[in-house]
């Protein structure tokens, strides 16, 4: 056991939009028991010349994802199809070592009954961690068990806030395991361990 002295302690138990003082209510604008403002899939609200985006809207409280919403909803005001994929919005925690992931858990798989395949490579086995002398952590990529597609992306280690980028780019155009695992990554890079994982998805790593 271990007692240790702070002059401020943060406890943070979630947040909530802040949209007091928008006079939403005499504008006719409905909110959720949350105060979030309700709007369709195009983010219009119940007064049509009025749109909602970001963290007063319902989904994760990200500022790229707000920024995303932005651009749609911008789209759609133009004329054209603005569309946010949700299922590729990627979570990143700045701790040390830093946390990322992107599309399904293998508990959301496994709770919806998709058969899956997981692959898996540590940051211990991959060149460059090891020279920076960090080597806490490891990537894991779950896949479709038949088509291999790309369903989720998950990463603890150095720079995986960075890294994750590639796991959404591929799950944003369907690329499966295979795809990435077949694209040349440079040599020594954090990035390797992506791509290792993914050849432990559909095969097996060469370098563990």
């Amino acid at each position: 056991e271990k007692t240790e002295k702070y002059d401020v302690v943060l406890v943070s138990t979630g947040r909530r939009p802040y949209t007091d003082g928008l006079n939403l209510e005499a504008l006719g604008i409905q909110t959720d028991k949350l105060g979030r403002i309700e709007v369709d899939d195009h983010f219009k609200t119940a007064v049509p010349s009025i749109f909602a985006i970001g963290d007063c809207i319902d989904g994760p409280m990200l500022a790229h994802k707000a920024e995303e919403e932005g651009i749609a909803a911008i789209e759609t005001i133009a004329g054209f199809a603005g569309h946010v994929n949700y299922d590729t919005i990627p979570g990143v925690i700045y701790t040390y070592p830093e946390v990322a992931s992107v599309g399904k858990t293998e508990e959301e798989l496994k709770e919806a009954g998709v058969k899956f395949s997981k692959g898996s490579f540590p940051f211990a086995a991959n060149s460059r961690a090891r020279a920076n002398g960090s080597t806490d952590g490891f990537v894991k990529i779950l896949t479709d068990a038949e088509t291999d597609k790309i369903l989720g992306c998950h990463i603890i280690g150095p720079n995986a806030g960075e890294m994750i980028a590639e796991g959404v780019i591929g799950m944003e155009y369907g690329a499966s395991s295979e795809d990435i695992a077949r694209t040349c990554h440079a040599h020594p890079t954090l990035s390797e361990a992506f791509k290792e994982a993914c050849m432990d998805a559909y095969d097996k790593p060469i370098h563990f």
